[in-house]
């Protein structure tokens, strides 16, 4: 029998976009910012270095994470648009979705192999982890003006992340509870390595298994997108060609073009913040013991995540009732605020503190970003190019913020110098939406 299409604006159609962030949104909790940080770090310190060889030369573990996450980021820029390009013409982004989505499910499962020793194969699991989630993302957000109507972006947007957040948690408290508790679950030392990192590469194995299975039902009911019409010519290079369009279309488009400017600069700060937070509260906070250091960064991180949820509802609020670029610009302020903050963290008990702010204002600037790029759209139903361009933007932020990061931290031999470059940008962000403002016919 033949499945019957789901209508655009439909509550399941909504939904089953939505939920595409219950199932990824554990790789960005678990991997990127809790258990792999802390199993990062963990290797070090049992190994009692600070320092590895690796490509060609001795470097510290922090600015070595930050480099090898730039460099994931450069391939996805490249790689984004040429994925954009071939789903436009094809008629079936789905495909690439589904595609990258198990490349990002399975590399977290190979995360269990990563080692010291076998540094080469860790790094590129990690790589690959994050190529398949930002890359799959990338697409999901493409779908937005496709399944949802003006009206309802904001609303979807913020279910979407409040849905990633709520389930992520789910998930990490599984496996901080294996951690903390491994003999309950069967998991002893095994050839030396400690019961508390076996269960933190189990943990990594949970994540794959979790995305690939519940993105499923995304999967089912969202259509395989929009079929341009024209010329099949080069079509690896037509989405290079579709953000040439795109930059040209910009022109006649000075809100867009204004609002992508300002996403540009703060979203850099946003997602290098994101990316390293927690390995900053691993290596620069005063944990008292080594237990007290696994436990206080993933109970951070929970009240990151759970505060994200009141702070992307609030938000989703706030927007309605005094539109998206004033939230936008409040919300930049208390991310400056908290950078200043940030720079005087020594104890657990400030770096609570500090986490609870950041999950006030995280979900709430993604949801937010996101659906007022969707706003500032023209009429078209080539959404993947235009989705393809606002990645792309984020991607060489985030490319430039990691990479300066980890330059700072490494030049200066402290982390804390690399929050003031962060900082900036925010104040950036602010001035740049500001000029959004003069722009009439605002979201």
């Amino acid at each position: 029998m033949t499945r019957i299409a789901l209508q655009k604006g439909s509550k399941k159609l909504l939904n089953a976009w939505a939920f595409y962030d219950w199932a990824n949104s554990v790789y960005s909790l678990v991997i990127s910012s809790a258990i792999f940080p802390i199993f990062y770090g963990a290797l070090f310190r049992v190994a009692g270095i600070e320092k590895v060889t690796v490509f060609g030369g001795e470097i510290a573990r922090a600015p070595l994470i930050s480099y090898v996450t730039s460099a994931a980021f450069v391939f996805i820029a490249i790689i984004t648009p040429l994925i954009s390009g071939i789903a436009d013409y094809l008629g079936n982004k789905k495909v690439f979705m589904k595609f990258f989505c198990y490349l990002g499910g399975v590399s977290c499962i190979g995360l269990y192999w990563f080692s010291l020793e076998n540094i080469y194969v860790g790094l590129l699991c990690y790589f690959f982890g994050l190529v398949g989630f930002w890359v799959s993302f990338a697409i999901n957000n493409s779908y937005l003006p496709d399944i949802a109507f003006p009206e309802q972006q904001d609303r979807i947007s913020a279910k979407g992340f409040s849905m990633g957040y709520i389930g992520s948690v789910i998930l990490l408290v599984l496996n901080l509870a294996m951690v903390m508790k491994p003999g309950i679950f069967g998991i002893t030392s095994d050839a030396g390595e400690a019961a508390e990192i076996l269960a933190m590469k189990y943990s990594f194995v949970s994540v794959g298994i979790w995305w690939i299975l519940f993105s499923q039902y995304t999967f089912y009911h969202l259509p395989k997108g929009n079929k341009k019409a024209g010329e099949r010519k080069n079509i690896i290079l037509n989405g290079f060609k579709e953000l040439k369009l795109v930059w040209h279309q910009l022109k006649e488009q000075p809100g867009l073009k204004r609002y992508l400017g300002a996403f540009f600069v703060y979203s850099m700060a946003v997602q290098t913040v994101m990316l390293i937070a927690t390995y900053f509260g691993e290596e620069e906070i005063a944990w008292g013991s080594a237990d007290e250091r696994t436990m206080g960064l993933i109970v951070s991180i929970l009240v990151i995540q759970l505060v994200a949820i009141v702070g992307a509802t609030l938000t989703a609020q706030a927007s309605k009732k005094y539109g998206n670029i004033n939230t936008l610009m409040v919300i930049n302020i208390m991310w400056i605020m908290i950078c200043i903050y940030a720079y005087y963290l020594e104890t657990p008990t400030n770096f609570y503190i500090a986490a609870a702010c950041v999950g006030l204002v995280m979900g709430g600037i993604q949801a937010l970003s996101r659906s007022t790029y969707s706003k500032f759209l023209p009429e078209t139903t080539d959404t993947t190019s235009f989705f393809s361009f606002y990645d792309v933007a984020e991607k060489i932020g985030i490319i430039i913020g990691t990479f300066m990061y980890g330059l700072i931290a490494q030049v200066t031999g402290n982390m804390r110098n690399s929050i003031v470059f962060l900082g900036i940008f925010f104040v950036m962000g602010v001035f740049l939406l500001f000029r959004v403002r003069k722009i009439k016919s605002l979201p």
